[in-house]
């Protein structure tokens, strides 16, 4: 272990057993940091977080919610929470949401959720400012192996959304979204709702979230 504090680098893929990576975001010095672990390397991620990603990560659960409510849809959002499958991958991205039937499939009281008992989130969000290569990358490929059925990369630089759908093993960029009906990826705003939410995300650089709620509410309200 000693041997691996004095290799680690930290926002970057390090080979590690899978012991190696428990022990690690056991240690108190990784406490606040987000662990990943896949194909036999870990990542630790340690930067610190500034406010426009802060502020487009709040926006994102803000609208996914909203979205949510208005079209009555079923959803457990999970911030930050760690998934684990035992020995093999683990990962914690900034946002999760299970959906529908899914919604109640943790039940209150688990920690890290465990993989191998429930089922992995319908759709995972990675906000990204200094991380991007490796959210399109690495993380994507991930994702695609265990199943997720949706993943979104929010580049915070362009306030531009990326979807994928993940599609055995594999993934491809998408213009409506599976798991959230009626959500569509459209190059011509209003019509589609993520490109909506592109622009909540460029509102919230001018005006407060109360504000970008308000004109959420009147988007999603219309008639599809």
């Amino acid at each position: 272990m000693v041997e691996l504090k004095a290799k680690l680098v930290a926002d970057a893929w390090v080979p590690a057993s899978w012991e190696d990576y428990l022990q690690t975001i056991a240690d108190p010095t990784y406490e606040k940091a987000k662990g990943y672990y896949y194909q036999g390397h870990m990542r630790i991620e340690m930067a610190s977080v500034g406010r426009d990603h802060a502020d487009d990560h709040t926006v994102i659960i803000l609208a996914v919610g909203l979205f949510g409510i208005v079209k009555g849809i079923s959803l457990r959002g999970l911030d930050n929470c760690s998934f684990r499958k035992a020995g093999v991958q683990e990962f914690q991205p900034d946002v999760s949401y299970y959906v529908g039937e899914r919604a109640q499939s943790v039940p209150p009281g688990t920690n890290v959720v465990n993989l191998d008992l429930y089922p992995v989130p319908n759709l995972v969000i990675e906000v990204s400012k200094t991380t991007l290569l490796d959210d399109r990358g690495n993380k994507r490929t991930l994702y695609e192996e265990l199943g997720v059925s949706e993943y979104w990369v929010v580049d915070v630089e362009k306030t531009e959304i990326l979807a994928f759908q993940m599609i055995d093993r594999g993934s491809k960029r998408i213009d409506e979204s599976q798991v959230l009906p009626g959500l569509a990826v459209a190059s011509q705003f209003p019509k589609g709702v993520i490109a909506t939410l592109e622009a909540a995300l460029r509102q919230s650089r001018e005006t407060d979230q109360s504000q970008v709620g308000a004109w959420l509410m009147t988007q999603f309200q219309q008639p599809s």
